[in-house]
């Protein structure tokens, strides 16, 4: 029953993240560059809290591995994402960091998930 609970904490968590990436991007300037962040941040930072969805559905470990490997992936991408954002300097110091540690904490949630996945599949 314990782990229905953590599924659960761990989808909240991803849409919580995928609304505050959508707010991070709709207070992005309107220029050329920002618009281009802006669409590649909501992909990428959006996708975890669906891909994660499809990992429960998975029809085997193998499938679940690879949908959380997907999950993984644009994480990664919405990272490096958030950081050219702080490096342009379109928030204020400081301003993306806690959004960034959250990043860091999911990416190290799903790196484990897939480690565990992966042992017990061998």
């Amino acid at each position: 029953m314990k782990s229905k609970h953590v599924k659960f904490d761990i989808e909240e968590r991803l849409i919580t993240f995928a609304v505050r990436i959508v707010n991070i991007a709709e207070k992005l300037p309107k220029s050329f560059a920002a618009k281009h962040l802006a669409g590649q941040i909501i992909r990428s930072g959006t996708s975890p809290a669906l891909n994660y969805g499809e990992a429960q559905a998975a029809e085997s470990v193998a499938d679940f591995i690879h949908k959380m490997k997907i999950c993984l992936k644009e994480l990664r991408e919405t990272i490096a994402n958030m950081k050219i954002i702080r490096e342009k300097k379109y928030f204020k110091d400081g301003q993306l960091d806690p959004l960034i540690k959250e990043n860091d904490e999911l990416i190290a949630i799903f790196v484990t998930s897939v480690k565990t996945a992966q042992s017990k599949k061998e």
